[in-house]
């Protein structure tokens, strides 16, 4: 059995780097997660085609959020990555969501050597106000369809913001 969460540590935080996993490709309708006993992915169901994944969606091993699973990436890049791959990522901010009344942060990054862009992506302002506007849409309504007012987003905080976050949540890991 492979467990990420025991292969991999979550990052180097001083250097504001993670490592995550891709649970969900950008543009995918399917949500696949991660079954950390069994060391799979599974398909938990097909969502409406309205609703495709706006960015490439993992987690961090070795981590744990308030919602008791892995803390939530949301994974830049210029194509949609295979489900299954762990890249070392750089860490630009965190989208601060509620979920059914509990935290579900989620990390925005890009991987951390992305020579296609010269690596130009440092920050959230530099993916632009519009990126923000569709991913804050995408997570205030993805759930209306079966349980319309579920969602809340609560903002952007910056790369510290992140850190102090993954650090909450690595601490929760290891109280587990």
């Amino acid at each position: 059995m492979t467990d990420y969460n025991t292969l991999y540590i979550p990052g180097d935080l001083e250097k504001k780097t993670i490592n995550t996993v891709v649970e969900v490709s950008e543009g995918s309708i399917l949500k696949v997660e991660y079954n950390r006993e069994k060391g799979t992915f599974e398909l938990d169901r097909i969502e409406p085609s309205i609703f495709a994944k706006p960015a490439n969606y993992g987690f961090i091993p070795g981590t744990l959020d308030d919602d008791g699973d892995e803390l939530d990436t949301l994974i830049v890049s210029p194509v949609p990555m295979p489900v299954g791959i762990v890249l070392q990522a750089h860490i630009l901010g965190v989208l601060n969501f509620e979920d059914d009344g509990e935290q579900d942060h989620k990390i925005i990054c890009v991987p951390a050597d992305d020579r296609d862009s010269d690596n130009r992506i440092k920050s959230l302002e530099d993916l632009g106000e519009r990126w923000k506007q569709k991913i804050e849409y995408h997570f205030r309504t993805y759930k209306d369809l079966k349980k319309p007012g579920t969602t809340k987003v609560l903002g952007y905080g910056n790369a510290d913001d992140a850190v102090r976050v993954i650090e909450e949540c690595i601490e929760r890991f290891a109280k587990r």
